[in-house]
């Protein structure tokens, strides 16, 4: 008998054995260690670029092992096949430029082995993974709004990104926040504190994906948390949208509470359909607006979608993968000129199809996926792929994959034994 049913666990919820502290360890290590990394630039010693690298390949090189100790079951091999396509065509895009280009592969590895560990947790320890993270996040979030100049000076964001990313500081009011975090005159804010946080991720972008994030796993999974658990993430995402004044977040937040009850009644067709009715309205928009410029939701679709007219058949080829660096803002555009159109279709058909679509919280998962990821690559560039997000996103595909829970009831259920385990006797 597993000590888990001993312990009070529902008979099959671990049929395929769980992987605890290492996935956690591991979730915790890809939302943290670049406030870890800053610390010791600001403290201890000097870091560059390939610093920040090696700490990135040692997390997932410690996740490829799990993933080898485990072994690769049917639930993945559609992710590891998805991992494969985008290796050989990282090899063609090197070869027909003759320049090294593997910068999308490794956004997929990201993806692909965040996944592929999500096979091998429980709920129990998703749900530990889950709070441990909102918990870091929250906890630096309020040491960033209440004590700047401690945060400033703990972490000193501005210092460890010009020495690792090689990008020039510019500070608009004496801090040593990064530069674009800072607050720009005539943006749009709440006005809760003078600049746009960045909690452990040190830079805007992520905190707010973040915030995207955890709505997501409250619409798929808010009966697996007790009532002081769902206070405590809506606190926190409230902050988050709050303090970083996220407007795609705050449109994102619209569609997840309208979801959570529309979601369930949408075929997988829906989450297929996504993609191309975000581009459709994207392109209504530059129509109604051509000239729409700036660091705005118009200014930004408006752009990508003009980048999209100047594409070439060259550049939907590969030809111009040299390009995709100044694609920061077109994440579609980024996504075609390093890995060429068929890259794009293959993303495409991944998110729309490996998520689970059987109960209402695989469904409630599968359609918000699908609107966060091409929403974002349409007013975003390639913030979505960074580990600091994609570890905790990609997690619960992994583990819905697992296919253990059928409905609500069965969920609740489970969740009851979770919190109230029968005594072992």
């Amino acid at each position: 008998m597993h000590m888990e049913n001993q312990a009070g666990q529902p008979r099959g919820m671990d049929r395929r054995g769980d992987v605890g502290w290492p996935v956690l360890a591991l979730v915790l290590a890809a939302i943290t260690f670049n406030g870890f990394l800053a610390i010791i630039n600001a403290h201890v010693t000097t870091l560059g670029f390939w610093d920040v690298a090696a700490a990135e390949i040692f997390i997932l090189f410690l996740g490829l092992l799990v993933i080898l100790v485990k072994g690769i079951r049917a639930g993945q091999v559609a992710v590891f096949l998805f991992l494969i396509f985008t290796l050989g065509m990282a090899a063609y895009v090197t070869l027909i430029n003759k320049q090294l280009y593997i910068d999308y592969f490794r956004n997929i590895l990201i993806l692909s082995i965040f996944c592929m560990l999500g096979y091998y947790v429980n709920a129990a320890t998703l749900k530990k993974v889950v709070l441990w993270s909102v918990s870091i996040v929250f906890g630096v979030l309020m040491l960033e709004v209440f004590y700047l100049n401690q945060y400033g000076d703990l972490f000193y964001p501005a210092k460890y990104f010009e020495d690792t990313r090689g990008l020039e500081q510019i500070s608009l009011d004496g801090t040593k926040l990064f530069q674009n975090a800072q607050r720009v005159p005539g943006r749009f804010t709440f006005g809760i504190i003078n600049h746009r946080s960045s909690s452990i991720f040190l830079e805007q972008v992520s905190n707010a994906n973040f915030s995207g994030v955890l709505m997501i796993y409250l619409i798929a999974l808010w009966k697996r948390f007790s009532a002081m658990q769902l206070g405590f993430i809506l606190a926190t995402i409230i902050l988050i949208i709050l303090t970083n004044d996220t407007r795609t977040m705050i449109l994102f937040s619209v569609i997840c509470l309208t979801g959570y009850f529309v979601f369930p009644k949408l075929p997988r067709l829906f989450a297929l359909m996504v993609m191309p009715l975000v581009l459709i309205a994207g392109g209504m928009i530059y129509l109604l607006m051509p000239d729409a410029v700036g660091d705005n939701i118009p200014g930004r679709i408006v752009l990508t979608i003009t980048k999209f007219g100047e594409l070439s058949l060259p550049d939907v080829l590969g030809f111009a993968a040299e390009t995709a660096p100044a694609q920061a803002d077109s994440g579609y555009i980024y996504v075609i000129v390093i890995g060429t159109i068929f890259s794009l279709i293959l993303l495409w058909l991944f998110v729309s199809f490996y998520p689970r679509c059987g109960s209402a919280a695989e469904r409630r998962y599968a359609h918000a996926l699908s609107i966060f990821i091409f929403m974002n690559l349409l007013i975003g560039g390639t913030a979505i792929f960074s580990i600091k997000i994609a570890a905790l996103l990609w997690l619960l595909a992994g583990h819905l994959a697992r296919g253990e829970t059928v409905s609500e009831n069965a969920e609740t259920e489970e969740m009851r034994h979770l919190n109230h385990p029968i005594p072992a006797r």
